[in-house]
């Protein structure tokens, strides 16, 4: 019995060809050559650095040119522009005429303030201006009386005056023909002289009666002009009693119960004008020498940004805060409600093209005087100065050029290295 080989299962190979071999060959040392390259640089790379820092833990920004706007946001609630509080002329009994959240119009009455002293002080006065009018009425007829027996003073003086005349001019003709003495002519011109004296004395008297009486009457009508501004200015308490709404709107919270005493000045009401609105917001203490009034603020109602300005600034710090008012330059803002919130812009400073770069956690960092450039894979330490500051960007004063990379995320985990690798 003959046995089958495995002659047929037999398969002829080819030798293998040395060229592909060699082909392979070159390309293993070509990668290991490339390999050893990389490994090469990264480790030159690294020795040449104080630290590594992954690349994607870090925020890098471009400086550029550009205008640089400082601003300032912040949360304003809206106010009434006018809502004055009412506060009580003189002690008394309140008694309202309105309630909290009535509708008002200007000159309504809100309250009445029953002051039975002020009312009794005024009906005294009034009494007092009277008996000083009478008084000032009786010297203007005692002076009339006194002008009276002053002229008829000088009037029978100006007539004995005549008389005297007449008999000198006739003692005088006589004289010339002898037919009177020389002592009887000697006496008419002693009469003309005493009734000349006596008529001057006599409009001299009258003339500063005169003065007396008007003096008099003057000073009686200054009295009686001091105790009617007296009255007047009762008068004006006694009708401020009646206290009457200033503006136009609501009212607000009462101060005290009805039927309740009040002192002088003290708060009963306040009146809230819902026709103007205007927002309130806290400015931190840092910002407060930064601001003035006048600057554009931008507010942004349901969507739309509307234009506002900055009106008032409190002297005043609060809790680190400083409050201001902003009013709307455009009068058709509707829809606003009271102590509603919205997103308040100021607008402090506009530079233009100034060298700048996005605001980051570097600054709190460096203090805002180092930065790290990145150049490849490599961030260097350079000293910087920053200026004006915004919301979103820094001013770059030097340092720095236009189209650096610079790592703007915190630098802490630096430690002041002056290099740093950054790795992928």
């Amino acid at each position: 019995m003959k046995i089958a080989d495995t002659s047929a299962q037999d398969v002829a190979v080819a030798p293998k060809s040395k060229r592909k071999t060699w082909i392979l060959g070159g390309i293993a040392v070509v990668l290991v050559l490339s390999a050893l390259g990389v490994l090469a640089s990264s480790y030159s790379n690294w020795a040449n650095t104080d630290i590594s820092v992954a690349r994607d833990r870090l925020r890098i920004a471009q400086v550029t040119h550009g205008d640089l706007t400082r601003d300032l946001s912040l949360q304003g609630r809206v106010v009434a522009a006018v809502s004055p509080k009412l506060y009580s002329p003189y002690q008394g009994t309140i008694n309202y005429q309105v309630a909290a959240g009535d509708s008002v119009e200007t000159g309504h009455i809100l309250a009445y303030i029953d002051s039975p002293e002020l009312t009794n002080q005024l009906k005294q006065e009034e009494a007092n201006l009277q008996r000083l009018q009478i008084e000032l009425d009786r010297k203007k007829i005692d002076a009339k009386q006194k002008a009276l027996q002053d002229q008829k003073s000088v009037d029978l003086a100006r007539v004995a005056l005549s008389a005297a005349e007449r008999e000198k001019r006739r003692a005088d003709s006589a004289f010339e023909h002898h037919s009177i003495s020389e002592i009887d002519f000697e006496k008419a011109q002693d009469d003309l002289e005493n009734a000349k004296l006596e008529y001057q004395h006599a409009v001299s008297d009258a003339d500063l009666n005169k003065e007396l009486l008007s003096f008099e009457v003057r000073t009686s009508q200054l009295q009686v002009d001091r105790q009617s501004l007296l009255v007047a200015d009762l008068q004006r308490k006694v009708e401020e009693l009646t206290v009457r709404s200033p503006v136009t709107g609501i009212v607000g919270n009462l101060a005290v119960e009805q039927k309740n005493q009040v002192a002088q000045n003290q708060d009963i009401l306040s009146v809230v004008d819902l026709s103007e609105f205007e927002l309130e917001v806290l400015i931190p203490e840092g910002y407060a020498d930064d601001l003035a009034i006048g600057m554009e603020t931008e507010v942004m109602v349901d969507g739309k940004k509307r234009l506002a300005t900055l009106v008032t600034i409190s002297p005043e710090i609060i809790d680190n805060q400083v409050t201001a008012r902003v009013r709307f330059s455009d009068e058709s803002v509707s829809g606003l409600r009271q102590n509603q919130r919205l997103t308040t812009r100021i607008l402090i400073e506009n530079k233009p093209g100034v060298l700048m770069v996005q605001r980051g956690q570097f600054l709190e960092s460096g203090s805002g005087r180092i930065a790290y450039i990145v150049r490849g894979d490599i961030a260097t330490r350079t000293s910087i100065n920053t200026g004006a500051r915004s919301l979103s960007d820094v001013e770059i004063l030097s340092g720095l050029n236009a189209g650096d990379q610079i790592i703007i995320s915190s630098t802490d985990a630096f430690r002041g290295a002056e290099t740093v690798l950054l790795t992928q």
